[in-house]
């Protein structure tokens, strides 16, 4: 008989299951490891760094960006004085600490402005060959490093000119928050810039001073690590950087110190898109470390060990009890008729069959008795079959309710979580400081937009009255943050433009520059202007595309990411919105407007932690601060999420319990369905056909359909079937010779 065919193979399949659940139930339902900080800290700290390396990378790509866009619009107008070259370059971009213009042919400075840039580091690899002009990070005498970006400036008529800018390799400027402090890496784990960290003249007392020490230490060594970690490519590295980030990312754990550990996240900067947009910053081989110093997590209850065991005690009684009963009410009888029939096919008829009790084996049972006395020549009185209103397949409902004992209440009542989940106060504070960040990038994304149409509108002044229209699809295709780009004159006529159809537009001085319109509409229609010099009333006007708003919003860890107006109404969302939608929660239309009240120099961020039944939600506000044209736009980045998200010991819980009951219902289906599939549904085919062959059909074939123990009783019946068909000839023979015998004797 085929080793995986029959009964045997799904009971045997079950117990396993049921045995390894119990071990994983032991496991998962027990105390977890014992962590000194929460995952859900550390997975906080990771996007944390993630956060930070965008932002660096989008500052130095931008700076990059910007200085190549000067050059090639000086380069494709008339010659400019170097020094009218820097004027212009620091009017427009507020930046970079120095610039410098260098006459390549001599080596002579023609022109300079803030601080001085030392010109030692210019050889000829950074003039020519393959990464001829790649910004270079220089160290200056002060021990500081400095991003140095260079272009070209080549007018026909004159020697070539080399522009170099020099700008700080900064932390972003970010919120921080309280405790948390932020390093940007080099390639050799060298710290190059850092931020969050107090002064110790500032710091009261000895203790103080030497937990700041402790702090310093600590992030010069997990910046070694980081720096190693990130030098393994994305693909490869063991901890990739998760939901789709392009670069390395990941945590750390440190030293501990009078009760707290510090924490740290890393993430190398890498291009939002490598295979479409390369990346300057991404090559420099910079890493962002950010570190968190935690309360030690307190290690679990013992009881939770007693728990786990006892969970799985349960499971294994319940799953003996199921064992039992489909032991005693399927393989039993099944094997009991295997043996009955095999013996009637040997010819062995002298016993009586012995009849199972109950279901489809009782019925089969009777019928072999039946064939027996007939092949014996013995009367067939042997009763009738019960009347079977379930069979064989009560046994496997039974199986599956007992099952269900267990596996209902640990997945829907075990471990259950209500609004009295203890959060992490460090997740409230990343929530809100993590918002800020966003509507950081997200102010500076639309002054870098402004920015660069002033660069333009000057560039237009400059030019010839052709040239608009050329400038203009060039700086459409260069910068895929504007959905179209079109000049207006004093009277609201457009007169050049590249990309989409325009939407009305209306000067005057007391507009804001950066506006929205399209109340109504399917979506906002986001515009940013810059006047033209000289152009008597010409603007030139950018809308900006809400898709690149959105793009900016959608972080994971953050949850629901929204952008609302001074009136509460949704203008971009990082997944999915309705053009000038209201909030969906009131909760949040009070945050937004506590948010917005100014204290001290200007409104500030927020972030609550909310308790609404058995839900927990974090919730956050920051509206816009800062510098810029976009710094009293009245906008507020709103982010909410549900805690049940974190990774926080109560929901992992429920989660495993979850897990754990959902297991053993799908082993229960499995299993099961496997004994109906290849037991219980021949079985009923098989009693059917014989009490057809008990009831004298006996020119009806029976075909094995399985190797199993059902299919040699079929083989059996088949041989009982022709041995009766055999002796019912036999019996007809016999009558039609005894007549013409007798007549032979009497002559």
């Amino acid at each position: 008989m085929p080793l995986l065919g029959g009964i045997r193979p799904p009971i045997a399949v079950l117990c396993v299951l049921l045995l390894a659940l119990a071990g994983l139930t032991a496991k998962v339902l027990g105390p977890s490891e014992e962590a000194v900080a929460p995952d859900a800290v550390l997975s906080s700290q990771r996007y944390f760094a993630e956060d930070g390396a965008i932002a660096l990378r989008a500052s130095i790509d931008e700076r990059v960006a910007d200085l190549e866009r000067t050059a090639a619009a000086l380069n494709a107008g008339r010659p400019v004085r170097p020094g009218r070259v820097l004027s212009d370059l620091g009017r427009t971009y507020q930046k970079w600490t120095g610039t410098t213009v260098v006459d390549l042919a001599s080596g002579d400075v023609l022109a300079a402005r803030g601080e001085t840039i030392p010109l030692g580091w210019l050889d000829r690899d950074v003039l020519v060959g393959e990464r001829a002009l790649t910004p270079r990070m220089v160290r200056l005498e002060t021990g500081d490093v400095r991003l140095m970006t260079m272009a070209v400036l080549d007018w026909a008529d004159r020697p070539q000119q080399l522009l170099i800018a020099s700008s700080s390799l900064s932390v972003p400027a970010v919120n921080l928050g309280p405790f948390r402090s932020m390093s940007v890496v080099a390639e050799d784990g060298e710290v190059l810039a850092t931020a969050g960290f107090e002064q110790a003249e500032a710091l009261n007392s000895d203790q103080e001073r030497k937990e700041l020490a402790f702090l310093h230490r600590q992030m010069t060594r997990l910046a070694d690590q980081a720096a190693v970690r990130t030098e393994e490519h994305p693909v490869r590295a063991k901890e990739p950087g998760s939901r789709g980030y392009p670069g390395v990312s990941g945590t750390l754990l440190g030293g501990a110190y009078n009760g707290r550990v510090a924490t740290a996240g890393y993430a190398s900067l890498a291009s939002s898109d490598p295979e479409e947009k390369e990346s300057v910053a991404a090559g420099l081989g910079l890493t962002v470390v950010a570190l968190l110093p935690v309360v030690e997590q307190q290690p679990e209850d013992s009881d939770r060990r007693l728990f786990g065991l006892a969970a799985a005690g349960a499971l294994l009684l319940v799953g003996l009890v199921a064992v039992a009963v489909l032991w005693s009410t399927v393989q039993r009888p099944l094997l009991r008729l295997f043996l009955e029939s095999r013996r009637l096919a040997r010819g062995d008829l002298r016993r009586p069959v012995s009849v199972p009790r109950r279901g489809e084996a009782h019925r089969i049972g009777l019928a072999l008795e039946r064939l027996r006395r007939r092949l014996n020549g013995e009367d067939e009185g042997v009763g009738t079959a019960r009347r079977v209103w379930v069979g064989a397949r009560g046994p496997l409902v039974a199986t599956g309710v007992l099952l269900l004992l267990w596996c209902v209440p640990v997945g829907l009542l075990l471990n259950r979580t209500d609004g009295s989940v203890s959060v992490p106060t460090t997740m409230v504070n990343d929530q809100r400081e993590r918002t800020d960040l966003i509507a950081d990038r997200l102010r500076r994304a639309l002054n870098e937009a402004q920015a660069d149409l002033v660069s333009a509108s000057r560039l237009i002044a400059a030019g010839d009255s052709g040239a608009a229209g050329r400038l203009l699809e060039d700086a459409l295709v260069k910068h895929t943050r504007y959905e179209a780009l079109y000049l207006v004159a004093a009277d609201g006529s457009v007169t050049a433009r590249a990309g989409g159809e325009p939407h009305a537009w209306s000067g005057g001085e007391d507009r804001p520059p950066v506006r929205v319109s399209g109340q109504g509409g399917k979506k906002p229609v986001i515009q940013a202007s810059a006047p033209v010099p000289g152009g008597d009333g010409d603007t030139l006007v950018g809308e900006i595309r809400v898709e690149f708003l959105n793009s900016l919003l959608a972080r994971p860890g953050l949850g629901e990411v929204r952008v609302v107006d001074s009136a509460g109404l949704t203008i971009a969302a990082g997944d999915g919105f309705r053009a000038f939608e209201q909030l969906p929660d009131a909760s949040l239309k009070d945050l937004v407007r506590a948010a917005g009240v100014r204290v001290g120099a200007g409104p500030v961020e927020n972030g609550l932690l909310l308790r609404d039944g058995d839900g927990v939600t974090v919730a956050a506000a920051a509206p816009f601060s800062g510098g810029g044209v976009t710094a009293d736009i009245g906008w507020t980045v709103v982010s909410r999420q549900d805690a049940a998200g974190f990774q926080i010991t109560a929901y992992e819980r429920e989660d495993r319990s979850v897990l754990a009951g959902m297991l053993g219902l799908a082993a229960a289906i499995l299993c099961l369905g496997w004994i109906h599939l290849v037991v219980v549904r021949p079985l009923r085919a098989l009693a059917r056909s014989a009490e057809k062959l008990a009831d004298g059909d006996l020119r009806t074939v029976l075909y094995p359909r399985y190797h199993d123990e059902v299919g040699a009783v079929v083989r059996s019946l088949e041989l009982l079937r022709q041995q009766a068909q055999a002796h019912r000839h036999d019996q007809a023979r016999r009558p039609s010779d005894a007549p013409s015998g007798a007549g032979a004797g009497g002559r």
